[in-house]
């Protein structure tokens, strides 16, 4: 049985909490950031867990994780 393939643009995005859940940056901090505030700004900082219903998606293209 050939070894199995880690997709590398997930690989890239998502990182393995010690509890097995994935984390994961927020979107929309990229640009037209002028209009967006302060808090939303901030917020957008800190990292998220990515939800139940995406965990059996992200975990098989993360076969090793």
């Amino acid at each position: 049985m050939p070894k199995m393939k880690t997709r590398r643009a997930a690989a890239k995005r998502f990182t393995v909490t010690g509890t097995g859940e994935f984390k994961r940056n927020k979107a929309y901090k990229r640009h037209i950031l002028e209009k967006k505030s302060q808090k939303r700004k901030r917020n957008m900082r800190k990292a998220a867990l990515i939800t139940a219903a995406d965990h059996e998606r992200v975990s098989r293209m993360l076969p090793y994780a």
